[in-house]
């Protein structure tokens, strides 16, 4: 009897630590990507045999992982759409969102601009092709490169929703897979202009004021920014109670959490 008994322990024992130790797919935004990345850091302190993968491929791509049961998480810098929700529940998912922080869509431009600020419109206009010069908006007489990211991207989404206001994207934008690729496209063309994350705006570019107001924590948490999103961690069905899974995604409520955030340069969702 007592072997049997060690038996069972030893078989719920191995149960246990291959549910917690199980391996966390994490897959989307690259927006949301530094975060998840510092997450992956902080619990391989705590956890040194949990194992994870990260791939930042882009929100749409993330949804679509998660709905294929490629991953476990779905890093996203947008809500789900619809046919997406659709999508994932024909396969037999249920995605459950975890909101981990604010950001804000800044608009960058190359040190040697002179232009400090647009206004809704103007954007619109450059990003539209009605206006191609920074001379037309009070900046230098040089040729604007308006650069964009991808369709498949949630910074897109927001960008093309609040900023555009849904208006057609010129034939001369040039598009872009990530934030980073963004910040080099900027920091290096004079004459450029695209838009990040508020935790991709770093020395190299500056960030525009938008209608008069600049990104900044302050004025994203205020909403005075109106070019802000929250950011998000998709997962299917709310994870086991104690589960890694779960306690990853609700890492952003504590302290440790939230420095993390804030270190990536968004707004952490205590501050609400």
């Amino acid at each position: 009897m007592r072997s049997l008994f060690t038996f069972i322990f030893i078989i719920i024992n191995m149960w246990t630590v291959t549910v917690w130790s199980q391996e966390i797919r994490i897959d989307g935004s690259t927006t949301v990507g530094p975060i998840c990345d510092a997450f992956v850091e902080a619990f391989l302190e705590k956890y040194p045999d949990q194992k994870f993968s990260v791939k930042k491929t882009g929100s749409g791509d993330g949804a679509a992982a998660l709905a294929e049961g490629r991953c476990e998480i779905a890093a996203m810098s947008r809500l789900m759409k619809p046919d997406e929700f659709r999508e994932a529940a024909e396969a037999g998912k249920m995605p459950i969102p975890f909101t981990v922080a604010m950001d804000g869509v800044c608009l960058i431009v190359n040190p040697a601009n002179s232009v400090k600020e647009l206004t809704g419109q103007q954007v619109r206009n450059i990003y539209s092709g009605k206006i191609t010069n920074w001379k037309e908006v009070g900046g230098p007489d040089m040729p604007i490169v308006a650069i964009s990211r991808d369709t498949s991207s949630g910074t897109y989404e927001v960008f093309y929703e609040i900023a555009m206001k849904k208006t057609k994207l010129g034939s001369r934008v040039e598009y872009s897979n990530a934030n980073p690729a963004i910040f080099s496209r900027v920091a290096t063309t004079k004459g450029a202009i695209g838009y990040v994350g508020l935790g991709f705006v770093k020395k190299g570019v500056v960030a525009l004021k938008y209608d008069g107001i600049a990104p900044n924590k302050s004025t994203i948490a205020s909403g005075r920014y109106t070019l802000a999103r929250p950011l998000f961690l998709y997962t299917n069905g709310y994870p086991s109670v104690g589960s890694r899974l779960l306690e990853y995604c609700n890492y952003f409520l504590t302290e440790e959490g939230s420095e993390i955030i804030e270190a990536k340069g968004f707004v952490p969702m205590t501050e609400y």
